[in-house]
């Protein structure tokens, strides 16, 4: 930053931060994805065990971003570890991508779950999901642009809702649930045509774990110490692997391994509707809702670091980067991060013609935004290499233990996970490339000059 005006404030403890993070992470994947785990491994032992993968795979990652973080305390997260390590043009392409797709996707999706959830409990019309996306995003956004001390108490707010009431499932599930897990364990064969467990089925444990590696946005305004990131990253992971592995447990002894496979959409709302009845599947649909709040609001947050740190360093871009006087927040990166959110609410809403062309629902979104999400997690896995190399004389305050293996394994899931992400959407994996590709002539015509 120029100027001490256009600095932002170092406002967030590790507590806001870790909220932020489990906001993002723990979001409606949890109530479906569990089935879609379950329908692509042979047995509750496998599930389980990909899941406490997930959890040490995320580990790994988050011990290779605590050094990044640490070394490298700004706002924008991995463009700025990928535009050190690999240059401006690298960098320019994660945001762009981040930008148009990935993270502006992410919320946009996130919002048709609340209006989808919410509309029918309102006895809104087939117009509903629409509006109640678009209000969702409008009034998030405001919150995030008039203050630091409103969004970190609402982000607060929603995550103690949402992690609440999914220890709430967990817990209900464990006590009362009738299936038992032993007599859930008769190990069954995967889907036909499934190449294994460690294929598609830890493409959705690992798309359920997505965004912890979001705290890299947060570095720039975390209080205290550089070392704090570490405990953030840590606590975060830590936090979330304990929450899923105890609602997978609970899922386990209500409905059985069997019974999980039958409910890929209305898994947690089953779950709950066979221990308390028809109470129980309306308190998770208020919880979904409540946690694709959290989600949106998350997202908002650490998207519109990403895009605020581009207009640092580009000068055709340079109000992106300015920080509001009052408010201490990018505004300008706000308002240019909903708007494309916005249009991409809109746009399936125009007519069936849009809807085919551009996919509908999450598993749409996964497959054209996954690829390109993976291709540049891997990007980030060898900066801790290269910017070694690269940037000898930096102080790192945290190092990667177990260098460089826990890089290796970091960087080798990030492989395996951007083969199995593309083998698993097929053609769809072509429309993330092209949005990718659709930024080099911006960067071609406006960005060749450093700012």
């Amino acid at each position: 930053m120029s100027t001490d005006t256009n600095a932002p404030a170092r406002h967030m403890s590790v507590i806001d931060a870790i909220s932020v993070v489990v906001a993002i992470v723990v979001g409606s994947m949890i109530f479906k994805a569990p089935s879609w785990v379950a329908s692509n491994t042979s047995g509750p032992l496998e599930m389980m065990l990909a899941w406490v993968a997930g959890g040490f795979f995320c580990l790994c990652g988050a011990l290779c971003y605590a050094e990044l973080a640490a070394a490298y305390p700004k706002v924008g997260g991995e463009y700025v570890y990928i535009t050190r390590a690999f240059g401006r043009p690298a960098g320019f392409g994660f945001v762009w991508a981040r930008a148009t797709v990935i993270q502006t996707g992410s919320i946009a999706m996130l919002a048709y779950v609340f209006g989808e959830f919410t509309a029918p409990a309102l006895g809104m019309g087939a117009f509903g999901p629409l509006i109640l996306a678009l209000a969702a995003t409008v009034v998030l956004t405001a919150c995030n642009v008039i203050g630091l001390r409103t969004e970190k108490w609402v982000q607060n707010a929603l995550t103690i809702a949402k992690i609440g009431g999914v220890l709430a499932i967990a817990i209900i599930g464990l006590l009362m649930g009738k299936a038992g897990l032993s007599a859930a364990a008769t190990t069954t064969a995967p889907a036909a045509g499934n190449p294994g467990w460690l294929g598609y089925a830890m493409v959705f444990v690992l798309l359920t774990f997505g965004g912890w590696n979001e705290a890299a946005y947060v570095a720039g305004e975390l209080k205290g110490k550089r070392r704090n990131m570490l405990w953030v990253l840590m606590g975060s992971i830590a936090l979330i692997t304990v929450i899923y592995l105890l609602i997978n447990l609970a899922y386990l002894r209500v409905l059985g391994f069997e019974g999980m496979r039958k409910y890929p959409g209305t898994l947690a709302a089953e779950a709950m509707r066979t221990v308390l009845g028809d109470p129980g599947a309306v308190a998770v649909t208020v919880l979904v809702a409540v946690s694709a709040l959290a989600g949106m609001d998350g997202c908002m947050f650490t998207g519109s670091r990403a895009i605020c740190a581009l207009g640092e360093d580009f000068p055709a871009f340079r109000p992106l980067g300015k920080w509001h006087e009052k408010f201490k927040t990018p505004v300008v990166a706000l308002l240019v991060q909903s708007t494309i959110a916005v249009v991409l609410i809109i746009l399936p809403a125009l007519g069936g013609w849009f809807e085919k062309q551009l996919g509908s629902g999450f598993d749409a979104a996964a497959k054209y935004t996954a690829p390109v999400f993976w291709a540049f997690l891997l990007l980030t896995a060898v900066s801790v290499v290269v910017l070694r190399f690269r940037d000898p004389d930096r102080e790192r305050p945290f190092r990667v233990p177990g260098y460089p293996l826990t890089v290796i394994l970091f960087a080798g899931m990030c492989a395996f996970m951007l083969y199995s992400s593309i083998d698993y959407a097929g053609r769809w994996a072509v429309i993330g490339l092209a949005v990718l590709l659709a930024g080099l002539p911006v960067y071609l015509i406006f960005c060749r000059k450093p700012a």
